[in-house]
Order: structure tokens, then sequence, then C-alpha cells
């Protein structure tokens, strides 16, 4: 409830008016405050206010009947409940105009040493005993401040509206028992679906922790830096209150109309205030603060194209806890001298980040490409259930924001391997993501040379694309040939593996059921209708079949050729009985490659597509690996 006070003094038969006082005494002086005159008489005034007994004796040397007090705080409505007390009328007081009538009288002198029981001392405990109280009146008291600047500086209102306000908002929410503005989510107790007990009497409501967040955003960003800060001086409240009181008051003041603000170059001093203050406020607990909102403040300082010194700090606390952000809030726009040309979106940014999650986990991308390739004796801290998951999840968003930042014309080739490389090889078990990054920037990029494809497919590892991957990717024309071609072999040894698991474990199933339902039969189906979002949507993301292999040592093309012979010899070995035959114990095995290989040999390398095998991507074979390959799928055909 308000606080309200009705002051009177002992003078009750006057009756007063704006500009003047009924009464049957003549009025003698003549008060201008502004564009206002009150005309009134001088022994009620001069008997409060020690100001007007001097400025009225200089005044009557003069002549004149007239002061002018227009610089009195407050204006004409200030003055006005001053003159109301001087004449014993009943003034009423509030949240509203206390302040402003507190400092009126300030001006006026009219304090204890004038008269006792004056204007001065009834508000100070007017105050005192009931504003300060009350959660609501001592925040409308503090925005009343900032007109009243010069004067309530001096009396020290701003700095015990602050206290209040810091004391309520730390007392436990077990004592709350005043107003307050709770609209952000409905309390627990309003959605558990038993609000009421079991006599039917409604529950007591609890107290949420951050009651008082939506309150304090009405606050300017000076006064409300002050609350805040006096909130943490007090240390009853937790990191994650203030952190959440900041996100509050920055989507109120700050991203709420940024975009807008910033696209119809409106001027942003005020934004940019709320961008300083918030970044300052920041509590220092980890995880206090979402990384949504530290990658949001990011942003509004590359739209403000200010807050550099927050930027570094910021980033580094993102890092931190980098996989809990989202892509969407990765994609911050690019500065102006940022060094990408005309890039779409700050990636230099995004690498940062990505470098300081790998330091703040003593990840080395290095080190955990040894830990691979089956050096034991790496220590990396990727071994740590939590960190490989957390690793993952980073992985996960990576391959996402490449997916996006890939869509961007002007995105340099460099850029886009940098950041993928950024990421150790143990935290992509599955490449399906990483593909699809790689296909778009194919799609979006046509002019790349042939080695710069082959520099870009290098990223990916074919032995690590799930079923449904491959079964894109052989029918992906944008891919260079010997890519196609290594996905087709580690697809049939795929087959090859499971037609041999089949017929060793009958009692379970001819056919290997697929995670989607379908059975494990060739991935390279007939050209289908459905669009590119459609075969990535389908499947889930599974770990794929694990093999050895070897890079470079004998020719790419003699590779190739092996390849095929491989594929013709399996053929011969079916006795041209057709696609698929019967095993031992009855499963079927999968279908050869031999159709889809040669016409991919026949159609692409007899177009010039012995350029895209002049180097091999991350995955190919070598001769004598070829032939080793041969021998485990023969062991593993029926025959």
């Amino acid at each position: 409830m308000a606080s309200v006070l009705q002051l009177s003094s002992i003078l009750h038969h006057h009756h007063y008016s704006r500009g003047s006082v009924a009464t049957e005494l003549a009025v003698d002086i003549v008060v201008t405050v502004g564009d206002v005159k009150f005309y009134l008489h001088k022994f009620p005034l001069l008997s409060k206010s020690s100001r007007l007994q001097t400025l009225v004796a200089s005044t009557s040397e003069e002549g004149s009947d007239e002061v002018d007090i227009s610089d009195i705080p407050g204006g004409p409505a200030a003055f006005e409940v001053c003159a109301k007390f001087c004449y014993g009328m009943v003034v009423t007081l509030n949240a509203y105009n206390v302040l402003a009538a507190r400092c009126a009288a300030e001006y006026l002198e009219m304090s204890e040493t004038v008269e006792k029981g004056n204007l001065v001392y009834k508000i100070d405990v007017f105050l005192s005993a009931s504003i300060f109280r009350a959660w609501k009146d001592s925040i409308i008291v503090l925005q009343s401040t900032r007109p009243l600047q010069r004067w309530t500086d001096s009396l020290k209102v701003v700095n015990h509206c602050v206290d209040a306000i810091a004391s309520r908002a730390s007392t436990d929410p077990s004592e709350v028992d005043w107003s307050y503005t709770y609209s952000r989510r409905k309390l627990p107790s309003e959605t558990d679906g038993d609000a009421r007990g079991w006599n039917g009497v409604r529950k007591r409501q609890a107290v949420p922790r951050d009651w008082w967040v939506e309150d304090l955003c009405d606050l300017e960003v000076c006064l409300y830096r002050k609350v805040i800060l006096a909130i943490k001086a007090k240390g009853r409240t937790g990191g994650a209150v203030v952190g959440e009181a900041l996100r509050a008051y920055a989507c109120r003041r700050l991203f709420g109309s940024l975009d807008h603000a910033v696209s119809d170059g409106l001027d942003c001093t005020k934004h940019r205030a709320a961008l300083e203050a918030v970044a300052d406020l920041l509590p220092a607990e980890k995880g206090s603060v979402s990384c949504g909102l530290l990658l949001k403040l990011l942003r509004a300082s590359c739209l403000l194209e200010s807050g550099q010194a927050y930027r570094g700090e910021l980033i580094r606390r993102i890092g931190a806890q980098l996989e809990r952000a989202s892509v969407p809030d990765l994609l911050i726009p690019a500065d102006s001298g940022d060094g990408d040309g005309d890039a779409t979106y700050n990636v230099g940014m995004v690498a940062a980040m990505l470098e300081e999650f790998l330091l703040h986990h003593k990840v080395n991308g290095a080190e955990a490409e040894k830990r691979e390739d089956g050096e034991d004796d790496v220590d990396v801290a990727a071994d740590d259930p939590v960190t490989s998951s957390k690793l993952a999840a980073v992985a996960k968003l990576v391959d996402g924001y490449l997916s996006e930042i890939a869509k961007d014309p002007c995105l340099p080739l460099e850029t886009f391997v940098a950041l993928a490389e950024s990421m150790p090889p143990l935290s992509r078990p599955v490449h399906d993501a990483l593909y699809r990054a790689i296909d778009v920037y194919l799609k979006e990029h046509p002019g790349l040379s042939k080695g710069e494809k082959k520099r870009l497919c290098a990223l990916m590892d074919c032995r690590k694309l799930t079923a449904d991957a491959s079964e894109h990717a052989v029918q992906n024309e944008r891919l260079p040939l010997r890519v196609v071609v290594q996905v087709l072999f580690f697809e049939q040894v795929r087959q090859s593996a499971a037609a041999a698991a089949a017929s060793a474990a009958p009692a379970r199933s001819l056919i290997l059921p697929r995670d989607d339902g379908a059975s494990y039969g060739s991935s390279r189906s007939a050209t289908t209708t459905a669009t590119e979002d459609e075969q990535w949507g389908s499947g889930a993301v599974v770990g794929a079949p694990v093999t050895t292999s070897t890079s470079g040592g004998a020719g790419d093309a003699g590779s190739l050729r092996s390849m095929s012979q491989l594929s013709a010899n399996e053929n011969g070995r079916s006795g041209g009985g057709g696609d698929r035959k019967k095993a031992k114990g009855g499963a079927v095995a999968p279908a050869p490659v031999k159709r889809v290989l040669g016409k991919l040999w026949s159609g692409k390398a007899s177009s010039g597509g012995s350029d895209d095998t002049s180097a091999s991507p991350v995955g190919s074979l070598n001769l004598e690996e070829t032939k080793s390959m041969s021998s485990q799928i023969t062991r593993h055909s029926v025959s």
C-alpha cells in the first residue's frame, strides 16, 4: 500500500487556492515561480521560511513586493506544497511528490531553527518511518531523484533509497510479505495442480529468490548500477540471482530495441550505457550467468561497435561454458575491420571462443590426434567422461555453425577449414554433421577449383559416415570422384561385415535391421525424389565401423584400379548368377558395388575425372591396403 502523509499546522482559518488566498487580509507578497504567480501573505510564509525572510527584506528595501524563486527545486508544484503547509492547510505527501517537497523545503530553509515541527523535520520522519520501509515506494522515490540530482546528492536521499532497496532485496524470500512484480513465469505453486490443501484452503505461494528482479528494471542505468552494487555488497544474494537480474535488465533496456535502433540509425547512447553497466556488474561466480546472455552481450557490443574493453572478458567466460551455447547465438555479425572482407559473420570471434574452451579443458588438438593414432602415453583431458561429453557437444555446435556460415558466399575457404580443424579428431566419432557443412559450402561456392575441393573434403573421414550419410554422398555430384569411391568402398566393407555377422548368428534375423527400420542392403539406391533436407533429416547419428588404414604410398590411380578389380573379382566369385546369393547359413549377402563403381568410372573418369584423383583426401587407400581389404572381404564373403 502506498505511503501517504497529511500535514497541517495551526493556522486553519485561511482558505488557500492556487495563485491566491481567500482571506479578510489583503495580500502583501507575490511569489513568482516560473510562469506561475502566487499572491500570498508575508506572515504565514516568513514564520516558517528563513530564505523568504531574507528575500522579502531585500525586496522591501527596493520598494517591491514581488519575490522571484524560479530556481526552487520541484517548480510550482513543490512550492505549492510548502505554501499550503505554511497556511496550515492539509498537505498530502506520497512517494511521487515527497522528494520534490523535501528539496523545496530545504531550498526555503524550513528547518527546526525557524520553528519547531517544521516541514523539513516532518518530511524526514515520513521518509524514514514509511517510504524507506516500503518496497515499491523506495523505488519510486529513487526514480524521482534524477531531475533533483543537485539537491538529492547533498541530502543523501539517493544513498538512503539505495540502501533501503538493497536491504529489502537481500531479505530471505520466506520473510517477504510485501507486494512485488513477477510476471516472467508462473510460480511453482501455480503449476503444481495442487494449489489447495486437503481441507480446500489455498496454500501460501512460495516467494522465488529473484522476486525483486522485474521491479528494478524500471530504474535508469546509473541508479540500477548503484542498487546492484549495494545488493552484491550485502553478500546475502547468490550470483545466479544477480545474473538473472542482469539478464532481465538487459532484455528490457538493451536487447529489446537494439536491432531497431541500429538499423534506423538512432542514437544508441542509452544502449551503450546499459551494455557497459551489465558487463561491469556480471558476477564472478562460475555458471552464474548463462552462455546465451554472454553471447548476446558480445553480439550487442559488435552492433554498437563499442565495448572493446569487455569483449576479451566475455570471450573468456563464454569459452569456459561453450557447450551450453546454441548456433543462432554464435551468428555474430562481422565488424567492418575484422579482416574477412565482406564476410557476414565474425568467425574469428567464434574461433577465439573455441580456443578458450580448449584451453579451459586442457585439450590440445595435436595431442588428441596422436592419441587417436594409438599413442597411449599422451595425457589428454578428453579421457575424462565429462570433458569428452563437452567436447562432443562443442563439436556438434561447431559443425552446425559451419553449416550456417557456409551459406555466406564471401566466406574464405581457409577460414572454414581452420575452424573445422580446430576441434580434435576425438571429438567427432561421426562425421555426418561435418559432411553436411562441407556439402553446403560446395553448393554455395560452385567456383572452387579441384584442389580447393580436395582440401575441403580432406576434413572428412569417410569411415566415420553413417549409412544414411554414405547414401547421400554416393549420389552427390558435387563431391570429387575419389571421395565417392572411398564412400562406396567403406560402405561395401560395412555391408560385408554385416553379412558375415548375420551368417554367424542365424538365430537372430536373416537380414539385420537398421535403426530406421530398413534392412542393411546397398545404401546406393536409385535417384530419389526427396529434397536434400529430407535426406539429411532421416536417420540417427550412430558410430561408424572401425577400420584401419594408412594414407599415401602407392599411386592413386593404381588404388582406384585395384578397387575396381576388387569389385570385378567379387562378381566373378559369385558365378555371374545375379547380385545376391545365399550364404551358408541361409542369410542374404549384400549386393556388390560393381555396377555403381563401373558407372562412376566410365562416366566421371572418362570426362577428365583423373584430375580429381591426383591427390588423396583423408581416408584414401594404397594398393597394398586395398589388397588387405580385399582379403578381408573375401574371408567374409559367402561362397
